[in-house]
């Protein structure tokens, strides 16, 4: 059996980290005239941070599956240590 290219946790860990960022990215894009740093301070005002940042891990779900069907358990074991991480930060949010 071959070594399947990109199975490290490594793989997974920062693709997990960078997409979410970029779905924030896109949605401050899409739905704000303001610049990141208020448009953030904004959502912390209105307690919904946490949401937003939840809402952006979505596409987490579909690097999951992508890793799992094509057999790289390692790099989709990445993308549930770095969601572990992203739900941490999202505890934080909540009660800061």
């Amino acid at each position: 059996m071959s070594e399947k290219k990109f199975n490290t946790v490594l793989s997974g860990f920062v693709p997990a980290l960078v997409i979410p960022s970029l779905t924030l990215l896109g949605f401050w894009i899409v739905k704000s005239e303001s610049t990141l740093v208020e448009f953030l301070v904004k959502f912390q005002q209105l307690h919904m941070l946490s949401k937003v940042v939840s809402l952006s891990t979505i596409p987490n779900l579909l690097l999951f599956f992508l890793f799992i069907w094509t057999n790289r358990n390692f790099s989709a074991r990445g993308v549930i240590f770095a969601t572990l991480l992203l739900a941490f930060l999202m505890l934080i949010l909540k009660f800061i």
